[in-house]
């Protein structure tokens, strides 16, 4: 061997070396880095006239587990999405309370039925009378606020839409771009690990957003799709489209006009539904939020402030009101009407004529809505027929409470059974989408980089750096005895 073939083999050993060692060091310092992709240096024997001149580098290597990583973002997606849904649902079960809470729809419900039966025993009582208007209205407002929440979660989610849209669009656009530098980057031979290692970061915070698949391209880009088919990057970003609205009230939805669907590359997609491209990340969830689940959940609460409502404004019921006027619970004052059912809750009062607060009279209570004076203070027949009237056996006409006639605390108590049963399924299907997402994420983590076996290959690197520095040494050596000879 030749001085030049020892020095140039030594030469590349050197370089080798200190490139293996700049990896080691990157996967040591990057081992928790989310997105990150163990680099590994793969070298070939490099020849010059058929003569071996050492070593050279042919690529840095970027450790990846495609179908793992596909698996631990479907997960990563569900368990938003499921996420989404329970924060809904246990929000509204603490609105509603439970029925050991006096603050809840049941507690409510039983201080007014417990205020009407005081009230007839001491029809004369001013003060018991007044107990009745107030636990009527604390009813009537609990209903409301549950009414007026729900329609906030709406218009909450329907932000989300758009915040969430607008990172998806924006994230695409960088995934395209990136897509560009890395196919530039291999194509001139340059190490586009640290590029590709943005784009996942980038994939993987819409993967949170929309279910997708990640399918690789020979020049190192890749294409997004998502699980029900839709393009969303290929060679060019797709782009998605949605008008947000400040504020939601209960009627408006995208069929009736006032809320805005979603449209993908101009075109409207379906946000719901099987031909829906969404499901499965918070994206298609805050969708459900807007469009269905608190719409049912608005439906049941108007169901029972319907009930409510009607139970009191039965012609039969107080002799003293005219015919069409409204009962003790009035629709924002005014007479219910069956066609006008939708937002309801939110509209529920105590009817003025018996709400001092109102300018009204508290012993309208005692001697009927219509009346003008004030009857004998003993009369407690219309008390009696109120109180009947809320404990009566009554069937639901709306809602999707089940068959059957019941009072209305048991409507109540129904209310809050069938939401606590929702927010414990939806509990049920965070801790099974946490716990998958957990598990993908852990055998992710052991296929990375491990520390152990890093140290042992900077090891290697020390002792191939350092023969390598022998042979230049000895090579220096003697062509320096040669000169001095």
């Amino acid at each position: 061997m030749s001085f030049g073939t020892a020095f140039a083999s030594a030469l590349s050993g050197l370089t080798a070396a200190s490139k293996a060692s700049e990896l080691v060091s990157s996967n040591i310092a990057n081992a928790t880095t989310p997105g990150y992709g163990r680099r590994a240096l793969i070298l070939a024997a490099q020849t010059t006239g058929g003569n071996g001149q050492g070593v050279k580098i042919v690529s840095v290597q970027r450790a990846e587990d495609r179908p793992l990583l596909s698996d631990r973002r479907l997960a990563q997606s569900a368990q938003g999405d499921a996420q989404t849904r329970l924060d809904f649902l246990t929000r509204l079960q603490t609105l509603m309370g439970t029925p050991d809470q006096a603050s809840s729809l049941s507690g409510r419900a039983a201080a007014f039925h417990a205020a009407l039966t005081e009230a007839t025993s001491h029809p004369e009582s001013d003060a018991r009378l007044g107990n009745v208007a107030s636990t009527a209205k604390a009813l009537a407002s609990s209903l409301a606020a549950v009414g007026a929440d729900i329609q906030t979660a709406r218009t909450r989610a329907d932000a989300e839409i758009a915040s969430q849209v607008q990172q998806l669009n924006d994230a695409l656009g960088r995934a395209s771009k990136l897509n560009t530098q890395i196919q530039t980057g291999l194509g001139s031979g340059q190490d586009t690990s640290s590029l590709q290692d943005q784009r996942q970061q980038i994939i993987d915070q819409i993967a949170q957003i929309v279910p997708l698949r990640e399918v690789a391209q020979n020049d190192g880009t890749i294409a997004l799709y998502t699980t029900g088919g839709a393009v969303l990057l290929d060679k060019l970003p797709s782009v998605f489209g949605f008008t947000p609205t400040a504020a939601i009230s209960a009627p408006m939805s995208q069929q009736l006009g006032g809320l805005s669907g979603l449209t993908l590359n101009g075109r409207a997609t379906p946000t719901s539904g099987t031909g829906s491209y969404l499901l499965g990340g918070t994206l298609g969830a805050n969708f459900a939020l807007r469009d269905d689940i608190a719409v049912s959940a608005e439906a049941q609460i108007d169901a029972v402030a319907r009930d409510l409502v009607e139970r009191f404004q039965d012609s039969g019921l107080d002799a003293t009101r005219a015919a069409g006027d409204a009962g003790l619970f009035t629709d924002a004052g005014t007479t219910f009407s069956p066609a006008n059912e939708v937002g309801l809750a939110q509209r529920l009062a105590l009817n003025r004529k018996v709400d001092p607060d109102q300018g009204g009279a508290l012993w309208r209570l005692r001697d009927g809505l219509g009346a003008t004076t004030p009857g004998p203070p003993g009369a407690s027949a219309l008390l009696s027929r109120l109180n009947a009237a809320l404990t009566a056996n009554r069937q639901t006409v709306s809602g999707t409470f089940s068959p059957g006639a019941r009072s209305f605390s048991v409507l109540t108590g129904d209310l809050l059974s069938t939401t606590s049963a929702s927010a414990l399924t939806a509990q049920g299907e965070v801790t099974f989408s946490t716990t998958r997402l957990e598990t993908f994420t852990s055998l992710e983590a052991e296929g990375g980089v491990d520390t152990d076996f890093e140290m042992q290959s900077l090891l290697q690197v020390e002792q191939s750096y350092t023969a390598n520095a022998k042979v230049l040494k000895a090579v220096g050596d003697m062509m320096q005895t040669l000169l001095d000879m």
